[in-house]
């Protein structure tokens, strides 16, 4: 069940809007792509260990108020990938990581940063945030793309859990000379 106070967002092509448990199959079409998988150098999932990710996104949104949003293509109505914030312990802080998924067959259309945009100005603008990271495995160069479109920038390379990342940042004083329009 989704939190009421949970927004819809909204860019030229998607909708955003909070995950639901109905969600379930249009996500596991995702997760059990190979080339979606290769970024996690993982194996796709299973029905159950999909439903514990969305059981845990879900749990996520209640406590926090915000989580990973389920992304619509407006023109199909199709679920085609998630975006949005994660709250998780990086070097001691707990912090917002903005992270995205897609399908396979919507990659290389812009979708991503579009979606990843939206996100980035909703945790700035709304939620106020300080500070967003995001982090990458090392070799995704596709997930390095739409953070560095965003305007993140790689602070740091480091091991999680014997896998090596790219820990990429924006502070919320970054976004706002970036959110700034240009002179005319």
């Amino acid at each position: 069940m989704t939190h009421t106070n949970h927004p819809n967002l909204e860019t030229q092509r998607l909708l955003l809007r909070p995950m639901e448990e109905s969600d379930l199959d249009a996500l596991l079409e995702i997760f059990t792509d190979p080339q979606v998988m290769a970024a996690f150098d993982s194996p796709p999932f299973s029905r159950g260990q999909m439903q514990g990710w969305l059981q845990r996104n879900l749990d996520h949104q209640a406590q926090y108020g915000y989580g990973l949003f389920s992304v619509i293509l407006k023109a199909s109505g199709q679920l085609i990938g998630d975006c949005g914030l994660e709250v998780m312990e990086v070097d001691g802080a707990p912090l917002a990581e903005l992270g995205y998924d897609f399908r396979s067959d919507h990659w290389n259309q812009g979708l991503a940063t579009e979606a990843a945009t939206r996100m980035r100005d909703y945790a700035f603008q709304v939620l106020e945030l300080a500070e967003l990271i995001s982090l990458i495995r090392v070799g995704n160069g596709a997930s390095r793309r739409v953070a560095e479109k965003v305007g993140l920038r790689c602070l740091d390379e480091f091991t999680r859990y014997d896998t090596r990342y790219w820990k990429y940042g924006l502070t919320r004083d970054d976004w706002a000379v970036l959110a700034q329009p240009p002179n005319q």
